[in-house]
């Protein structure tokens, strides 16, 4: 089911307003709380009355009278009066609105972003919270891209946003100093945004480009603030050359379509050709390469070349090579070893699948078995591939990549009446 242009405004506004709430009053939990009850009013009125002028100004006043309820109830009265006092600045609702370019020390959903990632948390309460505060993905979306069960991720949510409270956390950017400590989990968050958005895990639509657009402005904020880093720079390059290929993805039906089938020139050459020069900047970076750098230059060999059988798959494969010693894990594992099908034969790439077979992180992940049902298919085993698309299609909770894999098995299916003859 397609959004609507209330619940898309909604979605960007929301870390938005609860970065508004969080400044000014703390109690991250409760002003969570506050928000989506204000989201909740806004879906039921803005319909019938119409979107207000300043919709972040009346998200913030309704979600702080919220927040004032809950605080009258565990505060002294002259506690609550200065309080009243100080809810909703004028420079709050007279802020930029939704995608007006602000200071990225002015940005609260970066600011958010960065209290999310609070050193107290551990590296993966600091993705979750994020994800869900600042992301606006679900507690199953945000499961799925852990690989646990729903449950075990409300949990650590939970227990993240106790942590924030106890911790006497503020919400302000970090110094230059502090900030170096917090970029990786910060880093990590916004490429798991940014691969919701570009392919959504679940759902009717392949994309979710509100998601990848904002992970893309984040990135861009984040850069101002530490524009020497090679890793900030690479991802940012990274989201900006995957994100170019968007518009060609799908059909007009919204049919998935894979990347050697893409029609080249219907992607975003500006997008390209940041991205591409970002790649230069990011590799020439002082320190050691990252992971984000490496996976950029091999977005860009993509996109340089003019159609799939110009692209460098050994340079590739090579650069995956040297992925998997800085980001070792089932994922990269699984790219490389399209990498080495493509370069050295399909047998080789089927080789590779087996180990992560018996590693096993990835046995209901549909992706292992969409892999393995190409591999199969350049092999010439079509049987065999047509049985991996089929468990891959049964998989996946993405309608479009499902219809695909779907489709790919049909044509693999043997001619109707056909078979042996005694």
């Amino acid at each position: 089911m397609t959004a609507t242009p209330s619940e898309d405004l909604l979605r960007r506004l929301a870390p938005q307003v609860l970065g508004a709430l969080v400044r000014r009053h703390g109690h991250f939990d409760a002003a969570e709380d506050a928000v989506q009850e204000a989201l909740l009013a806004a879906a039921q009125q803005w319909p019938a009355h119409g979107t207000p002028e300043n919709p972040r100004g009346w998200l913030i006043r309704v979600a702080s009278r919220r927040l004032l309820d809950e605080l009258r109830a565990e505060t002294a009265r002259r506690r609550r009066e200065e309080t009243v006092a100080a809810l909703t600045p004028a420079d709050d609702l007279h802020a930029p609105p939704p995608g007006e370019s602000r200071h990225p020390r002015e940005d609260d959903t970066l600011t958010l972003l960065v209290l999310c990632c609070h050193p107290a948390l551990s590296t993966a309460s600091q993705i979750a919270l994020t994800l869900r505060a600042v992301g606006g993905l679900t507690t199953a979306e945000i499961a799925r891209a852990f690989l646990v069960p729903e449950s075990t991720m409300a949990q650590r949510i939970s227990r993240a946003k106790k942590t924030i409270k106890q911790a006497g956390a503020r919400f302000a950017t970090p110094s230059a100093h502090e900030l170096p400590a917090r970029l990786t989990p910060v880093l990590r968050v916004l490429y798991l945004v940014f691969n919701e958005g570009h392919t959504a895990t679940s759902g009717q639509a392949l994309h979710r480009a509100e998601l990848a657009t904002e992970a893309i402005r984040l990135t861009r904020a984040l850069r101002r603030l530490v524009p020497h880093d090679g890793e900030v720079t690479g991802l940012l390059a990274l989201m900006l050359l995957t994100d170019a290929r968007r518009d060609a993805r799908t059909g007009t039906g919204g049919e998935l379509i894979p990347l050697a089938e893409q029609d080249r020139t219907r992607w975003n050459k500006h997008a390209v050709d940041e991205g591409t020069e970002l790649v230069g900047a990011a590799l020439a970076a002082p320190g050691p390469l990252g992971p984000y750098q490496v996976q950029a230059a091999i977005a860009a060999v993509h996109d340089e070349a003019a159609g799939p059988e110009d692209t460098d798959w050994p340079q590739i494969l090579a650069l995956y090579d040297v992925l998997a010693e800085l980001a070792p894990g089932p994922v990269t594992e699984l790219n490389r070893a399209v990498a080495a099908a493509m370069a050295l034969g399909p047998r080789v790439g089927l080789d590779r699948l087996a180990a992560l077979d018996a590693d096993g992180t990835l046995a209901d992940h549909h992706r292992l078995d969409a892999v393995r049902g190409h591999l199969l298919e350049m092999t010439g085993d079509h049987e065999a591939a047509r049985a991996a698309y089929q468990r891959a299609a049964a998989r996946t909770l993405s309608v479009p990549e499902r219809r695909y894999l779907q489709l790919k098995a049909a044509a693999l299916a043997p001619p109707s009446g056909s078979g042996t003859r005694t």
